[in-house]
């Protein structure tokens, strides 16, 4: 922290780290091909990373039910990511929850397993492709 005095007015200035709202850059471009998925970590924080169509999305990797990870099993379809365990369904480009455990279709059980957690939509981060290289921001 410095302090810098300028006639009666006090500065402070302190170093804070930026890195939340930085890019980071996590994996070669040439490595994701169009309609696959990747799971790469940024600190602790676990992405899914995809190729489509209309270009590269990226989401939290986990699935908010049960925390399945979405790259393994995960179906895409209309716009949209299906956990493989329950069948959780997400908008890719906004994150909402358009079905949430559905599955086991054992109406009692079923009941259960979805109230297990509560809803909560998936995380929605930003992509970018620079110099052969794909780099993320990761929203709040």
């Amino acid at each position: 922290m410095e302090d810098i005095n300028n006639g009666n007015i006090l500065y402070r200035f302190t170093s804070m780290s930026l890195e939340d709202e930085s890019w980071h850059r996590v994996m070669k471009t040439t490595k994701l091909k169009i309609g696959k998925k990747k799971m790469k970590n940024i600190g602790l924080r676990s992405i899914m990373i995809l190729r489509n169509d209309q270009g590269i999305q990226v989401t939290d990797a986990l699935c908010r039910h049960m925390a399945w990870p979405l790259p393994y099993g995960g179906k895409v379809k209309d716009g949209c990511i299906t956990c493989p365990l329950h069948q959780t369904r997400y908008d890719l480009k906004s994150g909402e929850i358009k079905e949430w455990s559905p599955f086991p279709l054992i109406p009692k059980y079923g009941k259960i397993v979805g109230k297990l957690r509560r809803p909560s939509p998936l995380a929605i981060h930003m992509a970018r492709e620079i110099d052969g290289w794909i780099e993320i921001k990761l929203s709040s």
